[in-house]
């Protein structure tokens, strides 16, 4: 099953995520290792960042989120997890 974790930064979200940004890559590459990362960027209007990944329960998908550098060291104050349904592009096989 398929999540969006959209987290909205704080205030000191810009000033903080230099910080964290090495630990919270490294999370998105494992993840992406495990072909669990469908997507993960940050919006271009600097408010926050999407991440969409497999995970087994909507439990799964929060403790994954909770865990991250960026909500644990602060530059996320806010997070939304969502069910979410790829449509397209269609997987080739």
């Amino acid at each position: 099953m398929l999540f969006a974790i959209i987290g909205t930064d704080g205030p000191r979200g810009r000033t903080l995520r230099p910080t964290y940004r090495a630990a919270h890559l490294g999370r998105l590459e494992n993840l992406e290792r495990q072909g669990r990362l469908v997507l993960a960027g940050p919006f271009g209007d600097g408010s926050g960042s999407l991440i969409v990944m497999a995970a087994d329960s909507l439990d799964e998908a929060r403790a994954f989120a909770e865990a991250d550098p960026y909500v644990t060291g602060g530059v996320f104050t806010v997070i939304d997890i969502r069910p979410f349904t790829k449509v397209l592009p269609k997987d080739r096989a």
